[in-house]
This record gives C-alpha cells, structure tokens and sequence, in this order.
C-alpha cells in the first residue's frame, strides 16, 4: 500500500469542486463543496446515533437505500438541523445538482455542517450551483476538503493505493470534524471515494465493520454530532474484479479502508476545538475486544484526564479512575499504566499500585504534541485504541460564542 496526493479525486473517475456561496458571512470561507463520480457508484454510509439527526440524514438515507450514487453535495455555516422546512431543503439540494449536472437527483448524497436550529435558504446555493459545477475537476478534492470544514483548523485529506486481483486500485477520503466529536456509528463528515469495483453489501459492511475501531474511538468532547455521517462511492473504474463476497479481495480492500478512516480519524482528534496535543489511548491485553475498547474511550473521553495531558501532569490516578467508571469488567489489579511520546516512555502505574518515577522526566514526555497513554490489561489478548485530545482554556472561548 503507497500513500499517494489527490484526495476524493485521487480515484479514477472523480471530480470535485469548492466555493463561497454566501452562506458563511466570511466571503474568505469557502461553504459549499461537490463531489462526482464520473458513473455511478456503489455506496454505503453510516449516520449519527443522535435521535435529533439534520435533515439531509433522511434524505441520504433515502437516495442511496438501493446500494447506489453518483455525487455529494455539501454546505458548512448551517447544519439544516431542527428546521421545519429541512427535508425540503436537503431535497432541493439534490434537485440543483440534477439541474446543473447530468447527475439524478436520486443518486446525490446530501450533507451540512454548522450552527443548529438556524433556517437554511437555498438562493446562495441555488446562486453559486453554476459557479460550483464549472469548477469541477480531477484536482479538486483541496476545494472541496476547505468547504466542509468550520471550525477545523487544518484541512483534512488522504489518499492510499493498493492491488486488487492485480489491478491497481485507489482510494482517497476528505473529512471535517473539530468539535461536537462524540461518535456512535460514525462521526463528524467524511466522503471516502475509490475507483475499486464492491458491491453495496460488500462496501456496507466493510465500512460499519472499520468504524467500530476508528471513527468510534474518537472524542474531542463527549457531544455526538446531529448530522455526523460517513460515507463511500465506489465506481469500479480501477476495473478489478468486482468484490461480492469476503476473501483475500475484501481483506484487501478493508486494509486501504482501515488506513484511510484511521488517518482522518488522527488528523480530526489532533484538531480538536482548541487543542494542543493528541491523545491516543491504547489497550493491550484485554480479555474481550469491548472491553478493550470500552477502556479506551473511556480514558480519551474523561474530562479529568484531558485536562492533565494539556498541563503535562502525569496524574495516572485520574485513568484509573475513567477505567473504574467504564462499566468494562477488568481486574483493577492487574493494571499497568505507562506514558509515552517522541521523548520517551515512563511506567507509572504496576498491578493498580503507584510506582515511584520521575516527575520530571514524566514532564517532558507529557509536553510533546501527540501522547500515548499506554494501558495493560494483563487479562488477555485483544487490543484496541482511541483517539482524542487535551482539554484547554480555548475550547471554552471557541464554544461560548460559537453561534453569535
């Protein structure tokens, strides 16, 4: 497998595009983005668990409940969320990208990310749909990466090759996510396209099988979006052998897909609303995969924890205390804890118990940008890792105005 640039349009057969609209008042932002698949494309996807879920949910749900699509469309500055005209505002949406393309209303996937609660006008997206599909093309998915994001600081984008039956195959992905990170089926927005041939149950269930260990495991804050969605257009352009059943072909294929989402999903926890640092918890030695994964997040999630990593305290007291909280079945004594980043690693907890370390030293591990918190089990042989960050003072000043 190869890392490679391009992004959503690192696959054959896809174009993308990104401009201002005027729905974000900073005309510098840009707030409406297009993806499209040359033919149509086999498609699967994964929502929030969120009972309050944004109106293009419903609408995505429904266009691609026959395995299909062939294009996205998505806006930033407004989730289209809790408004009374929401689905008939999703649904004009795909209706504008039949109108401006030779894509079926039908086969659009339709997304928003923003402020909750605030009603959605179609004229700047129905105004800038021209401006929007002239500026498709086989480079685009930079534009389209900068459209989705809002309070991201980073764009966010991947791209990987790899073989199936001898052919090569490409798959690129393109996430916003900074805040509001809290997952349960999926997280944030992220549209994943690959030029590999899978059918829609195949696709399906490689994706909800991948984001039970990447998107999640990821929390910035505890709050599950209302509009998270993941989703993947594969177009069978690579020309391989379509994939219609499990063998070394899917294996294959979740590898590219694994590495994909666990990258977005680095890139979104290290970009967290206010952050400094990444953290990532892993869990060695569990007894059952759950609960490895149960451990994990817990850690990444406590608030007590988050903010020890961003004053560099090595306070291993407060893991054992999210890992005693979890709900997860362990033997508390059998614990071992230990911090590490790019300079070094440091035990500071054996078999539940404190242990003597130097503070110092702890000090110096904890202030690099991207933390590990090791946690062993000592119980079994499964494994699992979460991601998320430090809490800082900033988190509070991006949320306290974050609508007005």
């Amino acid at each position: 497998m190869e890392f490679v640039k391009g992004g959503v349009c690192a696959a054959k057969g896809f174009k993308a595009s990104g401009i201002h609209c005027g729905i974000r008042k900073n005309k510098t932002k840009k707030d409406l983005a297009l993806i499209v698949s040359d033919v149509k494309a086999s498609a699967a996807a994964v929502y929030t668990s969120n009972l309050v879920k944004g109106a293009p949910i419903y609408v995505t749900k429904e266009n691609i409940a026959d395995g299909t699509a062939r294009a996205v469309i998505c806006n930033s500055g407004n989730a289209n969320t809790c408004n009374s005209n929401g689905v008939e505002i999703a649904k004009a949406m795909c209706d504008l990208v039949q109108e401006s393309t030779d894509v079926a209303a039908s086969d659009v996937v339709v997304a928003s990310t923003g402020v909750i609660g605030q009603p959605l006008d179609i004229t700047p997206i129905k105004d800038g749909m021209a401006e929007l599909v002239c500026a498709l093309n086989y480079n685009g998915s930079e534009d389209a990466a900068n459209a989705i994001m809002t309070t991201d600081t980073v764009l966010k984008e991947i791209a990987v090759e790899f073989t199936l039956s001898g052919k090569k195959c490409t798959m690129g992905g393109i996430a916003k996510g900074s805040g509001m990170i809290h997952p349960n089926l999926a997280t944030m927005l992220v549209f994943i396209t690959t030029d590999a041939a899978v059918s829609p149950e195949m696709l399906n269930k490689a994706l909800k099988n991948d984001v039970a260990d990447t998107f999640n495991m990821v929390s910035v804050d505890g709050d599950t979006s209302t509009n998270d969605m993941v989703c993947v257009l594969a177009n069978g352009l690579a020309g391989n052998a379509e994939i219609t059943a499990e063998g070394e072909d899917f294996d294959a294929f979740c590898k590219a897909l694994g590495e994909v989402n666990s990258y977005l999903c680095r890139e979104i926890a290290k970009d967290g609303e206010g952050a400094t640092k990444l953290l990532e918890c892993k869990v060695f030695s569990a007894s059952e995969k759950a609960i490895a994964r149960t451990v994990a997040k817990s850690v990444v999630c406590s608030s007590l924890v988050k903010a020890a990593m961003f004053g560099a305290d090595a306070n291993w007291g407060r893991i054992l205390c999210a890992i005693g909280y979890s709900g997860a079945d362990v033997d508390i004594n059998k614990i071992d804890v230990s911090f590490k980043s790019e300079a070094g690693e440091i035990p500071v907890c054996k078999n539940g118990m404190g242990i003597d370390f130097s503070e110092e030293i702890a000090k110096e591990i904890l202030l690099k940008d991207e933390i590990q918190v090791l946690i062993d089990l000592n119980s079994g042989d499964e494994f699992a890792v979460a991601r998320g960050c430090d809490l800082t003072y900033d988190y509070v000043k991006i949320n306290g105005d974050y609508r007005t």
